[in-house]
């Protein structure tokens, strides 16, 4: 989603700078369900040397909802209620160096990043996207293809080209912020055999299969923006998370995406990954 620009200028640690020191390592990713948690937890991790333990916080998650002719953006109460307060929940966690990014997926009602009829539907709702990060001064949007239930309402089925444009127009409207992808559904399917053209416009992709490491195959991602290791902390074992955070940095690949971190002290837990990725322990600092 980079118009074609190189994707490694989107995706460097160094693009994830903060006034809190540097670290070497892949760029971990916490996913937060704002319905139940604060997504202001993700900053009160910290290393060792004083960096951070995550780079991207996701907030999860607004919706696509279908107004009878087309897709519009929808936040529920608890995601509008963290918009609204930008000030104490997101610029906390920006002024530390963490990007702060709106993960996107279908709400039941037949809209989704995958059946844009037209380029203009796809580049309509990308510019609904373009306007509420702006509004709120977000880092970026994550798409997820979950949940639309294609079909519904008179709706069309998924279609190869829908999430390219989406992509390329989300791209042009965003310029240098992230633009990620949850590999799930129709979309991942049509991303596999797109062009290069398409998936070197994305920043990153992450492994969608919880509890596994499996390289999201996106033709236009380097290693270094791909996490193939998907972990849902409530569930996934600790023992595997740390083992897929050793095989993140053995095998080169440049992103760990982690899902539900709670509002409570799972420094245990992260500290595993952390060593295991950064050679660092986390301490948890509410």
């Amino acid at each position: 989603m980079k118009l074609f620009t190189s994707p490694l200028a989107f995706l460097t640690i160094a693009a994830l700078s903060s006034t809190t020191t540097a670290k070497s390592g892949p760029t971990s990713v916490a996913y937060v369900e704002v319905n139940d948690n604060s997504i202001t937890n993700v900053g009160d991790y910290t290393l060792a040397d004083g960096s951070n333990a995550f780079d991207i916080a996701i907030i999860f998650a607004a919706n696509i909802n279908y107004n009878g002719s087309s897709a519009v953006l929808y936040n529920n109460p608890n995601v509008q209620a963290v918009l609204n307060d930008a000030a104490n929940q997101i610029r906390p966690l920006q002024a530390k160096g963490i990007k702060v990014l709106l993960s996107i997926l279908g709400n039941h009602q037949g809209a989704g990043i995958s059946n844009f009829a037209t380029q203009a539907a796809a580049a309509d709702f990308a510019s609904q996207v373009s306007a509420a990060l702006n509004e709120y001064g977000l880092d970026g949007v994550d798409l997820d293809d979950e949940y639309a239930d294609y079909g519904t309402n008179g709706t069309p089925q998924p279609n190869s080209q829908s999430i390219g444009w989406l992509i390329s127009a989300l791209r042009k409207d965003l310029g240098s912020k992230l633009v990620t992808f949850y590999n799930y559904g129709p979309a991942s399917t049509y991303l596999s055999s797109a062009s290069t053209s398409i998936g070197s416009q994305l920043s990153y992709s992450w492994n969608a299969n919880y509890d596994s490491f499996e390289v999201p195959d996106i033709p236009g991602l380097s290693k270094s923006q791909l996490s193939p290791a998907a972990i849902d902390i409530p569930t996934t074992p600790q023992s595997d998370a740390v083992s897929f955070a050793q095989e993140t940095v053995s095998d080169g690949y440049g992103a760990y995406m982690t899902y539900d971190l709670g509002s409570g002290d799972d420094s245990s837990y992260i500290s595993a990954i952390t060593q295991a990725l950064y050679g660092q322990a986390a301490t948890y600092t509410p």
